[in-house]
């Protein structure tokens, strides 16, 4: 299957999940630098931007040339993408940064995030840990 399609996959499933927990789910433009898409609550007291990562099957995820240019508080990483029952693993940007490899290729260097440091039970299927957007602040 095409790559964009398996993204496409994740993606939606991603929305779908958060949709499912209360949350107001808002894909960005696609291929534009920083979040895939935005969570809010339905007072919008609490909005989070979301990097979404979909993969095929469980392999590392490619971060790019530089952890410097990762930007999205939360990233999800749904592995499975294109099956019945997708896997996701929810992280924080410094979840993600600080489980990162380096890797260099042909004095090129690019970083990855290696399937040991994102599929971990504290990950899996842990949307609780982007909060609960019903929850009323200073009420």
């Amino acid at each position: 299957m095409a790559v964009h399609l398996t993204s496409n996959a994740g993606l939606y499933h991603v929305a779908r999940e958060l949709s499912r927990r209360g949350w107001h789910v808002m894909p960005t433009v696609r291929n534009a630098r920083g979040a895939d898409l935005y969570a809010a609550s339905a007072d919008e007291r609490m909005v989070l931007p979301i990097q979404s990562k979909a993969l095929s099957k469980r392999v590392p995820v490619p971060l790019g040339l530089s952890l410097d240019t990762l930007r999205s508080r939360w990233w999800v990483v749904t592995i499975e993408a294109n099956s019945d029952k997708p896997i996701c693993f929810v992280l924080t940007l410094d979840e993600v940064r600080d489980g990162a490899h380096r890797g260099e290729k042909d004095g090129k260097v690019s970083y990855w995030l290696q399937a040991k440091a994102y599929d971990k039970p504290e990950y899996r299927e842990a949307w609780h840990r982007l909060g609960d957007p019903a929850a009323q602040k200073g009420s």
